[in-house]
């Protein structure tokens, strides 16, 4: 490694996976390469101190443009390690001032380590995410939630076209609460399924609608890790799901690098 350059990290595999690793370029277009301590493999890159020292990097992340380069060329590194095997990934902007640093994070969390990457060994991630639609399971709710307010009984209620318009506002805040609680209970149940068929699984943060770029309310967000040999029965199950709640959409991802299910969250830069 030259002199001023720093050490991006970008996951954790077994030594003998190493030779395996294709050529890859990182975050800062650098050659990627391992670490080795142990029967440990860090997969890194050098980066400049100037573009990537602590409060460069810190304006750098604040850049929405940068931030969703570096995390694309983050997630490529990481996908094409797992592409050879258990592989634990590391959290993006994971840093450390030289070799010997990482190999003491190595030496430190081999057991951790390979615990991990026993423990993924055969299994990828997938995402199921659920969408309810803002209009479509109000409708469908409405039907079953008591007998309609006709136009004629509205305008005579009591305080004429007032109280009308409160009430079947009030009707309409009752349809959207139990269209939300059927989508919460459907989405329950799925998750409950998908469970059954996965080796473990985590629910994750519903993310916001800017983020998801859906419009809809987020009501599933959840990660399986799933063994090679039962993701066809995992991706059936899913298709299965769908079409059970009028007005959900399902939207199924993977597989993925074990980002949800790895112990990367306790490495700290060094």
């Amino acid at each position: 490694m030259g002199e001023g350059c720093a050490v991006w990290l970008y996951a954790v595999i077994r030594d003998d996976l190493r030779e395996r690793l294709p050529s890859a370029r990182g975050v800062a277009g650098e050659r990627v390469r391992t670490v080795v301590e142990g029967n440990l493999a860090a997969v890194v890159g050098s980066v400049g101190q100037r573009d990537f020292a602590a409060e460069q990097l810190a304006r750098n992340l604040e850049d929405l443009d940068w931030l969703a380069g570096a995390a694309r060329a983050h997630d490529a590194v990481v996908a094409a390690a797992a592409a050879c095997g258990p592989v634990v990934p590391v959290r993006l902007a994971t840093m450390f001032g030289h070799d010997d640093a990482v190999r003491g994070l190595l030496a430190a969390r081999r057991e951790d380590f390979r615990a991990t990457l026993d423990s993924l060994a055969g299994r990828s991630e997938w995402g199921v995410k659920a969408y309810l639609d803002p209009d479509e399971p109000v409708n469908a709710a409405s039907a079953h939630s008591g007998p309609a307010l006709s136009h004629g009984a509205a305008e005579s209620a009591p305080g004429g076209t007032g109280s009308a318009y409160l009430l079947r506002r009030r009707a309409e805040l009752a349809a959207r609460r139990s269209a939300e609680n059927s989508a919460r209970d459907w989405a329950q149940q799925m998750h409950e399924r998908l469970r059954r068929v996965s080796t473990a699984s985590r629910l994750l943060r519903a993310q916001d609608p800017k983020l998801s770029g859906h419009k809809a309310w987020m009501v599933l967000n959840a990660a399986y890790l799933v063994d090679e040999d039962r993701v066809e029965r995992f991706r059936a199950v899913v298709e299965e799901l769908i079409g059970w709640q009028p007005g959900l959409d399902v939207e199924l991802t993977g597989p993925w690098p074990p980002y949800s299910f790895a112990v990367s969250a306790g490495v700290r830069d060094g």
